[in-house]
C-alpha cells in the first residue's frame, strides 16, 4: 500500500526548491535466450502482471500514477496560449503549393556561391561539407549531371550488410529520374527539390510501397492506396521518393534496432547504433545517399538519430504537419519532420510539408507557418536579441564530458559571436514528464496494435515490442488521466520559462552511439537504461507538442557525433531554424565524414545500403 500524496498546484509550486533528481532506471538489459524467456515471462497472465507491477513500482510511476493527487485537470492534446509573433521571418501560405512555398523559402536563405562550392581550388583548406540541396539544384542546372546520372551512382554502389531501405522498387526510381531529367532539359524544373533524393520512414504512406512500421507484417491489414499528405508535397514539388527507410518496429525504441531486417549501423562507425526509431531515415542522409529523409518523432524519433548519426533533425509543432497518411494520425504525441544533411535542406524541405490538417487548425489554431529570413541583413541582430535557458544540472547530466563541454563551447560561442545570453531555468518534474510521456505515447500505440495482436499477430513482433505492449497494458484507464494532468502542469512550468527565455537549450541525447551487441541482431535487446539516456532530453517537445531542432556540434573522444537541441516557443520554427543555422555554421570545422559515405556528385563510392 503507498502513502497518499498531494501536489501543490503548479503555480503556487516554489521554484527555489526545486531539486534536480538525476535519471536512474531499474530494469534489466537482456539479450538473445534470456531476452526471449523474458518476453515469454512478460506476456503471461499473472507472472507478467506482477513484473511490470514490480518495475513500475520501482521507478517511481506507481507513486506518481497510482499514490498521488495531482491538482490540474488533464490536457489530452497540446494546447497553447498565444505566442507573440517571431521577428524577421517570411511568412508561407499554407493552403498554397508546396513547391510555391519552396520557391518562397528559397528566397530566405543566405546567397549561394557555386564557386565556394565546387571549385577545387579556392585557397580554403579542405574541409568535409555535405551536399547541399541547392548544390544538386545547381549541377542539374548547369548539365554537370543528371537525375537519371546520379540514380545510376546511387545504384552502382556497394551493399551494406544491414539494409537501410526495407522497400525499394529500382524502376520506380528510375521513372521518378527520367522525367526530372526531362523536365529540367526542358528548363521547367517543379522547384529546387526537383530530383532530390528523398527518403520516407516506414511508417509513412509512400505509394507504391506498403507501410509496416519496420514490422514483417503490418502490410496484411493495412493498405497503401495514397501517398500520405507531406509525401505527396514533396512529389508534387519533383522530389525523387526512393523508398522506404528501416526503423526500430513501429517506433518503440530509440536505438534503432530492427531483427526484422537488419540493424543499420551508424554511419560513423557501422558497430554502433545509428539511434531510432527513424534509424533508416538518419543513417541514408548521413551515408550521403539522400539529401533528406522523413521520420516520425513521438519521442525524439527524429532528433536522437539525426543527433547520433552527426546530420539535422527537425520536430515541428504538433500540429504544423499532417500526419494524414500515417500510422500515427490519432495520436497526440508524434509528428513528421525531416532529417537532413544541413538546416538550410531542413528549412526547404519544411517548407515543402508544413500546414496542418483541416482537422488541426479547428482544435490547435495553430499561426501561420514561417521561416526565418537568413538573407537579411537583420538576421544577425535577431540573434543577438534571444535569451537561451539553460537547466545546468539537466544539462550536465550526460554519460560523458565531451557532450556537455561541447555544447557549452557552442553557448559561449554564440555570446561571443552575436551577443546571445544564456540565462539559467529551473525545470520541475521531469521525472513526472517521463511518466506522462511513457503512459501517453505507449496508450496510443497500444491502441494503434491491440486488435491485430488480439488477432493472432503479436507473435510476429520483435521481442522489444513485445515486452513494451507488454508493459502498456498494465496501464489503467486512470494512469491515462493521470498522465493527462501531469501534462497540463508540466505546460504550465514551461510556458512561464518562455515568458523569460526564447529557446530552451540541451544537449540532444545525454549519450552517444552506444555499441551493437552481436547477441542483439538476431533477437534484440531491452536496455532501458541506454533508452533513458537517450530520451532523456527529447520527451518535453513530444509531450508539449514543442517545436525542436538537433544540430551537429562535433564529436566525442571516439569520433561519434554529438548534437545540440533547441527547443522553442509553440510555432516557432523560425527562432529555432535561425539560431539552429547560426550554430552549424560555429560548428562547421569540427564536421567529419563518415567511415561509411558515398559522394553522389564526385562518384566516389566505398558503400551502398539498397535492398530489393
Amino acid at each position: 500500500m503507498g502513502k497518499k500524496q498531494i501536489m501543490l498546484p503548479a503555480i503556487e509550486v516554489d521554484l527555489t526548491a526545486v531539486k534536480y533528481m538525476p535519471e536512474k532506471i531499474e530494469a534489466p538489459h537482456l539479450t538473445g535466450f534470456w531476452f526471449k524467456l523474458f518476453v515469454k515471462v512478460m506476456e503471461a497472465p499473472v507472472i507478467g502482471s506482477l513484473i511490470a507491477s514490480h518495475l513500475k513500482e520501482k521507478n517511481g510511476i506507481t507513486e506518481i500514477l497510482k499514490n498521488t493527487v495531482i491538482p490540474e485537470v488533464p490536457m489530452f492534446i497540446p494546447q497553447f496560449p498565444l505566442q507573440e509573433p517571431e521577428p524577421g521571418v517570411v511568412c508561407l501560405e499554407e493552403d498554397g503549393k508546396p513547391e510555391e512555398r519552396v520557391a518562397l523559402a528559397l528566397k530566405c536563405l543566405p546567397h549561394y556561391d557555386p564557386t565556394c562550392r565546387w571549385s577545387s581550388d579556392s585557397g580554403e583548406p579542405f574541409q568535409f561539407r555535405y551536399w547541399k540541396i541547392r548544390d544538386y539544384g545547381y549541377a542539374y542546372r548547369s548539365k554537370l549531371t543528371t537525375p537519371s546520372m546520379a540514380t545510376m551512382e546511387v545504384f552502382n554502389s556497394k551493399q551494406q550488410s544491414a539494409p537501410l531501405l526495407i522497400s525499394f522498387d529500382p524502376e520506380e526510381v528510375r521513372r521518378q529520374a527520367a522525367a526530372s531529367t526531362q523536365r529540367f532539359e526542358e528548363g521547367n524544373p517543379l522547384s529546387i527539390l526537383d530530383g532530390i533524393f528523398i527518403a520516407v520512414k516506414d511508417d509513412i504512406d509512400c505509394y507504391p510501397h506498403p507501410s509496416k512500421g519496420g514490422s514483417k507484417w503490418f502490410h496484411e491489414v493495412r493498405q497503401v492506396k495514397a501517398d500520405g499528405v507531406s509525401v505527396s508535397r514533396l512529389r508534387n514539388s519533383g522530389a525523387i521518393l526512393v523508398g522506404k527507410t528501416n526503423m526500430h518496429e513501429f517506433g518503440m525504441g530509440t536505438t534503432g534496432n530492427n531483427p526484422n531486417y537488419g540493424t543499420p549501423g551508424n554511419p560513423h562507425n557501422p558497430k554502433r547504433y545509428t539511434g531510432g526509431s527513424s534509424s533508416g531515415s538518419a543513417a541514408i542522409v548521413a551515408s550521403g545517399l539522400c539529401s533528406a529523409a522523413l521520420g516520425t518523432d513521438g519521442g525524439g524519433s527524429v532528433r536522437i538519430p539525426a543527433s547520433l548519426c552527426g546530420v539535422v533533425g527537425l520536430k515541428t509543432t504538433f500540429g504544423r504537419t499532417d500526419l494524414t497518411g500515417s500510422l500515427w494520425e490519432a495520436g497526440t504525441v508524434t509528428i513528421i519532420g525531416p532529417i537532413t544533411a544541413t538546416v538550410e535542406d531542413a528549412i526547404l524541405v519544411y517548407a515543402a510539408i508544413s500546414g496542418s490538417s483541416p482537422a488541426d487548425r479547428i482544435r490547435l489554431n495553430p499561426s501561420i507557418p514561417c521561416l526565418p529570413d537568413l538573407s537579411s541583413s537583420e538576421s544577425s541582430s535577431i540573434l543577438g536579441s534571444l535569451t537561451l535557458g539553460k537547466y545546468t544540472k539537466w544539462f550536465n547530466d550526460v554519460s560523458s564530458t565531451d557532450i556537455s563541454d561541447k555544447c557549452e563551447d557552442v553557448l559561449n560561442q554564440l555570446f561571443r559571436l552575436y551577443g546571445c545570453k544564456t540565462t539559467e531555468i529551473v525545470i520541475p518534474e521531469l521525472r513526472e514528464l517521463r511518466t506522462a510521456h511513457t503512459v501517453t505515447f505507449g496508450s496510443e500505440s497500444l491502441c494503434l496494435l491491440n486488435p491485430d495482436c488480439e488477432a493472432g499477430k503479436g507473435v510476429r513482433l520483435t521481442n522489444d515490442t513485445r515486452t513494451n505492449l507488454a508493459l502498456f497494458r498494465s496501464f489503467a484507464a486512470s494512469d491515462y488521466i493521470s498522465a493527462q494532468c501531469l501534462r497540463r502542469r508540466i505546460m504550465y512550468y514551461h510556458m512561464e520559462i518562455f515568458k523569460k527565455v526564447d529557446v530552451i537549450v540541451t544537449p540532444t541525447t545525454g549519450m552517444t552511439a552506444p555499441e551493437i551487441p552481436e547477441s542483439a541482431l538476431a533477437v534484440g535487446e531491452t536496455n532501458l537504461q541506454v533508452v533513458a539516456s537517450l530520451m532523456q532530453f527529447a520527451m518535453t517537445a513530444n509531450v508539449l507538442g514543442l517545436p525542436a531542432i538537433s544540430v551537429p556540434i562535433g564529436h566525442d573522444k571516439q569520433g561519434l557525433p554529438i548534437g545540440l537541441q533547441l527547443i522553442g516557443r509553440p510555432w516557432c520554427e523560425a527562432s529555432i531554424l535561425r539560431l539552429a543555422a547560426a550554430i552549424e555554421e560555429i560548428s562547421a570545422e569540427y564536421r567529419k565524414k563518415p567511415v561509411e559515405f558515398y559522394d553522389i556528385l564526385k562518384g566516389k563510392s566505398n558503400f551502398n545500403s539498397f535492398h530489393d
